[in-house]
């Protein structure tokens, strides 16, 4: 529809309104502060990113020296168990030597003060160190007092003790005791029980026949 201005005047144009400076300059401010807030939070992200990378290297690091420190732990436990195990093998050795030295000496020195009580024998005997225990079986009381008494005279045994002695039925109508004792060693009766060689002797000559009166 084709308009006509009949009163022969110019159209006013609209008024242009202008923007405040001031609310530019607060834009502009909040530009600024966001990419400054932005480049800080940058910053900071990569420096924690970095220690975080950091410490988990440092952590990978740890297992792995701890695993390696288990695995040497394991070896010297074995080694301390195989260590033990030797050990023990040598003090059974050592035990076993010691034992056997003087073993001959001890039982020729037990027969010689056996041999000296009549009605009393012996059925078994045990040595630990220089400590004995023996067991046997006796036809009386007095018989085991004897045994004690040769044993403490002969010179190889101290600290001799009676345990035990009772009367048992392994012989029926046979009166007869079963003893234990204990005893140790005297290290000076074993040293001077010493074999000795025998030597034959000379027959002494035959006395001269004395004659007779005539």
């Amino acid at each position: 529809m084709i308009r006509i201005n009949l009163l022969g005047q110019a159209r006013p144009k609209a008024a242009k309104s202008a923007v405040p400076v001031e609310a530019t300059m607060q834009v502009v401010m909040a530009l600024v502060a966001l990419a400054v807030a932005f480049t800080v939070l940058g910053i900071v992200y990569y420096q924690q990113n970095n220690q975080l990378n950091d410490t988990e290297k440092r952590i990978t690091a740890l297992k792995a020296e701890k695993a390696s420190l288990e695995q040497v732990k394991q070896d010297v436990d074995r080694f301390e168990a195989q260590k033990s195990t030797l050990q023990q093998r040598i003090d059974v050795i050592e035990t076993l030597q010691k034992n056997k030295s003087g073993g001959e000496d001890l039982l020729q020195m037990v027969a010689n003060t056996v041999v000296r009580v009549d009605e009393l024998w012996l059925t078994s005997m045990d040595r630990t160190g220089n400590a004995i225990n023996l067991q046997g079986e006796a036809g009386s009381i007095n018989a085991v007092a004897n045994f004690i008494t040769q044993m403490k005279r002969s010179g190889y045994f101290d600290n001799v003790e009676i345990k035990e002695a009772k009367e048992n039925d392994v012989r029926p109508g046979v009166e007869t005791y079963q003893f234990t004792m204990s005893a140790t060693i005297n290290p000076a009766g074993i040293a001077a029980t010493a074999p000795q060689t025998q030597t034959a002797s000379t027959p002494a000559p035959a006395p001269a026949p004395t004659k007779g009166r005539s």
